[in-house]
C-alpha cells in the first residue's frame, strides 16, 4: 500500500489518499493528529507527506505520536518522502497553519544508529528513536533554492554549500527540503 498523507487536492492514482477534510475527495478522511490511524501495522511500502508535516504536531506529544504511527504503519524498508518548506523562508513564515519547523536534523533524531552513536559519545542530543521506539534512516535530504538563486532557465547559480551557508544567516535562501527516509525494523 502507498499512502499519500494530507493529500489535499494532490491525489495520486493507485495510492491511498488521506486528508482531514472530506471536501478534497480523499479515499480516507482522517485527522493525522488522532491516533491510531486507520491502517494495519506494517502495510505501507511508501508514504508521501507533501507539504503536510509542518502543519501537524504543534504539541510535542502529538508530533511524537505522528512519528510513532508512521513507523507502525510502514513495513521494513518502506520509503517515507517528506517535502517541507524551509523554516527561514517566507513560504513557512507567512502561513499561520504552519506549526512545526522540520529540518533534516529534526528527522535524524529518529535514526536509531545516530541515537546509539550519540549515547556512546555521551552527546546531549535528544535520542527520539530510542524514546519513541522508531528507526528512520535518512537516505537523502535535498533542497530547492529560492528563485533568486536561479537563472531564467531554472539553473541554480550557486553551489549547494553556498546555499546552506547563506541559509544560516539569511531568509528566503532555501525554499524547501525534500527528505527521504527508510524505515528500519
Amino acid at each position: 500500500m502507498r499512502l499519500n498523507l494530507g493529500c489535499g487536492d494532490f491525489k495520486i492514482d493507485g495510492w491511498v489518499n488521506v486528508d482531514k477534510y472530506g471536501h478534497f475527495g480523499a479515499d480516507v478522511v482522517h485527522d493525522l493528529e488522532q491516533f491510531p490511524w486507520p491502517f494495519d501495522d506494517e502495510t505501507a511500502e511508501e508514504v508521501l507527506l507533501n507539504h503536510v508535516l509542518e502543519h501537524l504536531g504543534q504539541d510535542t506529544d502529538v508530533f511524537l505520536g505522528i512519528m510513532k504511527e508512521l513507523y507502525r504503519v510502514c513495513r521494513a524498508g518502506a520509503a517515507v518522502r517528506i517535502h517541507v518548506p524551509h523554516p527561514r523562508h517566507d513560504d513557512f513564515i507567512t502561513d499561520p497553519t504552519h506549526v512545526r519547523a522540520i529540518l533534516p536534523d529534526t528527522l535524524a533524531m529518529f535514526d536509531l544508529e545516530v541515537n546509539e552513536r550519540w549515547r556512546a559519545e555521551k552527546a546531549a542530543n535528544t535520542q527520539l528513536a530510542i524514546y519513541t521506539r522508531t528507526d528512520f534512516k535518512m537516505l537523502s535530504a535535498t533542497v530547492t533554492p529560492d528563485d533568486r538563486f536561479k537563472d531564467a532557465s531554472g539553473n541554480v547559480l550557486v553551489s549547494i554549500e553556498e546555499l546552506l551557508e547563506k541559509a544560516r544567516v539569511e531568509l528566503n535562501v532555501i525554499k524547501e527540503y525534500q527528505i527521504t527516509l527508510e524505515v528500519r525494523k
